[in-house]
């Protein structure tokens, strides 16, 4: 084979090897590697289906978005991506995933449609192709759009699993809204993007292009800052001429959605949701609002002066037809005047444009004053009224707390009383008769006591007086004795000396 052959093959090879659009098999949790898309690694709750497909959308070997593909309405559920610089928009080739049609596929990657037709079996059964657009009123419109990215992140959103039908000033207008919600709305209040979590999806109508691929009724934005003071929002693009983008909650959202839907885990935080950014991050979505308002208006306008133009150019056969004379004084004598009127008739219109549009503007701030002085009134009348409401309520409630106190207060005393009377009883009769009869014992023994006592002292008195005397005539005794002796020594010693 020529070196010249070789280097189309090596292109597509590299290309492939670049391009990537994994099948996420049932058997793997969630979205596998391409669940860091989602708030806390979480995909909805609530949309999956069994004809639905999950995708890991990859590039140069890196992972770049997830889908939720409907094989039976040939169009995205949903798509989640991550905030990314946002770059010019590049037209690419489209692209299709050769396993959702034949599982059995060896290509594992997303290819050309064009290489696909003698390489997949059951081409287009499963999903849409870019023949299935030929010779509509639709085009294929992302749901991830690739001016969201810069350089190469673009090629991974040209894949008709990340496109629904639109039509062409839909599509145009729903790109508008999208990149300027980004750069204006969103991003700017979520640290520029780096904690944005966001889901664009399609919900399908029973309209279908060609009889196979479904045009969306409407399709729809949730995004979920992440960020300490995050927040959480969504909105709705209705697939009809005229409808402008209209911010819901992402609550809200979720009731459009099939039943049991949970866009975000936890709802986003929630309870830690600030709301001052909120009101912030909806005023820059009312100047997006007044944006497509005045590109819709300068539409309408552009379609009434052509359609002036293809009047005047049907009108000009019948002119044709007068006679030449009178066409050429005619046309010299009524040109000033024509000119004058015309003149005249810009002026006017100019002025009346002008007039109109300063009323319009004049009036909506005047509305946006009385709307917000309105709404500031209602939401402090409210708030008072809430306020004595719950005191009011309160009321009722305390005087409960209060009965319900005292009526403790009573069964405790009436506990109490019972524990004492079953302690009471809980004594022997022994006991009870013993300190029954104490009294009286007391009493009966009071003159026997006093006998005792009688006799004790009667018997210490006599004790004491026998003491007394045993002791003088023990005195006695002795001084007796030694008189005696005295006397008969004395008596001794006279017969000696005799």
């Amino acid at each position: 084979m020529r070196p010249a052959s070789l280097f189309p093959l090596g292109s597509l090879f590299v290309f492939f090897w670049l391009v990537e659009g994994r099948i996420i098999g049932e058997d793997e949790a969630g979205f596998a590697e391409c669940n860091k898309f989602f708030y806390e690694e979480t995909p909805p709750k609530g949309l999956a289906e069994p004809f639905h497909v999950k995708i890991c959308q990859k590039y140069n070997g890196k992972e770049r978005f997830a889908t939720l593909y409907s094989t039976q309405e040939k169009i995205p559920v949903y798509s989640a991506f991550r905030y990314a610089v946002s770059g010019e928009s590049r037209e690419q080739g489209w692209m299709i995933e050769p396993q959702i049609d034949d599982p059995n596929s060896n290509f594992g990657e997303m290819m050309n449609e064009a290489d696909a037709v003698n390489s997949v079996d059951n081409l287009g059964s499963k999903q849409a192709l870019s023949t299935d657009y030929l010779d509509s009123d639709y085009q294929k419109g992302q749901l991830y759009l690739s001016s969201l990215n810069s350089d190469d992140f673009q090629v991974a959103t040209y894949t008709l699993t990340n496109a629904a039908p639109m039509t062409q000033s839909l599509r145009e207008r729903w790109y508008m809204n999208v990149n300027s919600l980004m750069d204006l709305a969103l991003a700017p209040y979520c640290g520029n993007g780096d904690d944005l979590y966001v889901i664009t999806g399609a919900v399908p109508s029973d309209h279908r292009v060609k009889d196979k691929v479904s045009v969306p009724d409407f399709v729809w934005l949730a995004a979920c800052c992440a960020a300490p003071g995050g927040w959480a929002m969504g909105f709705i693009k209705h697939m009809r001429d005229g409808d402008i983008i209209e911010d819901v909650m992402v609550k809200d959202l979720e009731k459009l959605l099939p039943s049991g839907t949970q866009l975000f885990q936890n709802n986003c935080g929630e309870a830690d949701q600030d709301t001052e950014k909120m009101k912030k991050i909806l005023e820059m979505v009312n100047h997006v609002q007044d944006e497509e308002r005045m590109v819709q208006a300068k539409s309408s306008s552009s379609q009434l002066s052509s359609s002036q133009n293809k009047r005047s150019a049907r009108s000009l056969p019948d002119e044709a037809n007068e006679s030449s004379l009178l066409r050429t004084i005619g046309g010299i004598v009524a040109t000033p005047f024509v000119k004058l009127f015309q003149l005249i008739y810009y002026l006017m219109v100019g002025i009346l444009k002008n007039v109109l549009y300063c009323l319009w503007y004049i009036t909506k701030q005047f509305v946006g004053i009385l709307e917000n002085g309105v709404h500031r009134m209602c939401s402090a009348t409210v708030s008072y009224f809430m306020a004595i409401g719950e005191e009011l309520v309160s009321i009722p409630w305390k005087v409960v707390k209060v009965i319900v106190k005292i009526i403790r207060a009573l069964l405790r005393i009436l506990c109490c009383l019972l524990k004492t009377i079953c302690r009471i009883l809980s004594i022997p009769i022994r006991v009870l008769v013993d300190i029954v009869s104490f009294p009286m014992y007391t009493v009966c023994a009071i003159p026997a006591v006093l006998k005792d006592i009688a006799v004790g002292l009667g018997g210490t008195f006599y004790l004491l007086l026998d003491t007394a005397f045993g002791t003088i005539g023990s005195l006695f005794h002795v001084l007796f004795s030694v008189c005696k002796r005295i006397g008969s020594k004395v008596s001794y010693d006279n017969s000696g000396e005799l």
